[in-house]
């Protein structure tokens, strides 16, 4: 007896698949009309994201931390930046299974409409010099809805983009989805930047740094709209069918394929580990112990951001030419490089405005060889009615081992012991990266 026939027909999602579903129905959709959708989703997740990493080096110190020195300050507000990633995987969880309940369009507006409301949520927080501890229990508790929502936001698109694209194209369409982390670093940090270079200090805090937050509810709704009506299409529903995109019970695939969930978190390793490395550290570094605006360091960030778009969509076409596991280790080897000169010379970075930018654009450059082809290594390897939902966790598990506390680590180590730490932190990453490739041996392809 099959998982069908015991569960029953799997539910639509009222209204809202069926509606879309109408829209959709006269035509067939191509691979560039899902990666679009694909895009506009996965940038909106990230200017959340952005929203809120960059807010914690320039806004919450101050706002919410304002009894604590600088750097204390900024480790305070680094930890509750790692609450999202701690709840993420939980969210995965509770969210396949209103999933499986409920039909993907109802997993997608809940969890959407709870990022939404979260980030928004936060611009309305009165400060600790309003309500003292309290500001600081309702912004942790609103970092871990967002945390619970980027779970649930897991939609299978980049799946179906895969599948729908030319086989010889698969590793260039496999990169589009990743372009929703530098697109959404972009309008993050030009919305911080234009505040921070155009009102006064005593202003930002007050009310200009609530502006980005208060954006991310319209910016999650027409993020869902266009999600919704891929999620809706004939394509989208003969793969539910033939079991490819279809949510799992999480208890047997852990039981199953514990280690193909382990060696998929450790693949993008090194990739996570750069992720945060090049955008959230760097500004507090900047912030924190040099006299450069933190408001110009964000327009050169926004402009190794825009590089790093360039080199996702470069390693989708060498993957399609060298294949994808040679590049996840030539990206791996040149990040170790990387994380080399940094241990070596940390005082390019340290005293010199000219090093900074050096060191921010050479760093988006690596982040987009290795992120752009980063997600889903070896989901292949996991039984079919396993990968959706193996995806989803192996990314989740990715960010919190890769990406999660690496900024509050290094911060705390750096102010210690020197920049070096940098560089030997994002070394180590990379040398996992290659072992855990070294140890799955099967073919690297995407879903």
């Amino acid at each position: 007896m099959t998982m069908d026939q015991v569960e029953g027909p799997r539910p639509s999602s009222t209204p809202l698949e069926r509606d879309a579903r109408l829209v959709s129905a006269d035509h067939r959709v191509a691979p560039s009309e899902i990666a679009i959708g694909v895009v506009i989703g996965r940038a909106a997740e990230y200017f959340d994201f952005f929203v809120f990493a960059i807010a914690s080096v320039v806004v919450f110190p101050k706002v919410f931390f304002p009894f604590a020195e600088p750097v204390t300050a900024t480790l305070y507000s680094f930890a509750i930046f790692s609450l999202a990633f701690i709840a993420r995987p939980i969210g995965s969880i509770i969210f396949m299974a209103i999933d499986r309940r409920h039909g993907r369009g109802v997993k997608l507006t809940m969890a959407l409409f709870l990022l939404g409301f979260s980030t928004m949520a936060i611009s309305f927080l009165p400060g600790y010099g309003q309500i003292g501890a309290w500001s600081l229990y309702l912004l942790a508790i609103l970092r871990i809805g967002q945390g619970l929502a980027l779970g649930g936001a897991w939609d299978g698109l980049a799946s179906l983009l895969a599948l729908n694209a030319p086989i010889e194209r698969r590793g260039f369409y496999a990169a589009i989805p990743q372009l929703g982390a530098p697109l959404g670093f972009m309008v993050a940090g030009v919305l911080f930047s234009f505040f921070l270079l155009n009102v006064s200090e005593a202003d930002f805090l007050d009310w200009g740094w609530r502006y980005p937050f208060f954006c991310a509810f319209a910016v999650n709704v027409v993020a869902l709209f266009s999600r919704l009506r891929l999620v809706a299409t004939e394509e989208f529903s003969r793969l539910l069918e033939r079991g490819r995109l279809e949510p799992a019970p999480i208890i047997p695939l852990i039981r199953d394929y514990a280690r193909v969930l382990l060696i998929g978190a450790l693949i993008p390793l090194a990739s996570f580990a750069l992720f945060h490395l090049v955008t959230v550290f760097p500004i507090s570094w900047i912030t924190l112990f040099t006299q450069r605006s933190a408001g110009e360091f964000l327009m050169v960030q926004c402009s190794g951001a825009f590089i790093c778009a360039g080199a996702v969509v470069a390693s989708g076409l060498i993957a399609d030419q060298i294949g994808r596991r040679m590049l996840l280790m030539i990206s791996a080897g040149l990040i170790a490089i990387f994380a080399i000169c940094s241990i070596i010379a940390p005082l390019i970075v340290e005293e010199n405005a000219i090093g900074q930018t050096i060191y921010v654009n050479a760093g988006f450059l690596l982040l987009g060889l290795s992120y752009g082809q980063s997600s889903g290594a070896v989901t292949s390897q996991l039984a079919q009615r396993y990968r959706y939902t193996g995806a989803a966790l192996t990314n989740d598990l990715a960010w919190l081992l890769g990406a999660g506390f690496a900024p509050l680590i290094v911060l705390f180590l750096s102010a210690r012991y020197g920049l070096a730490c940098v560089g030997l932190y994002l070394l180590s990453g990379a040398v996992t990266t290659l072992i855990a490739l070294s140890i799955s041996r099967s073919e690297i392809r995407q879903v």
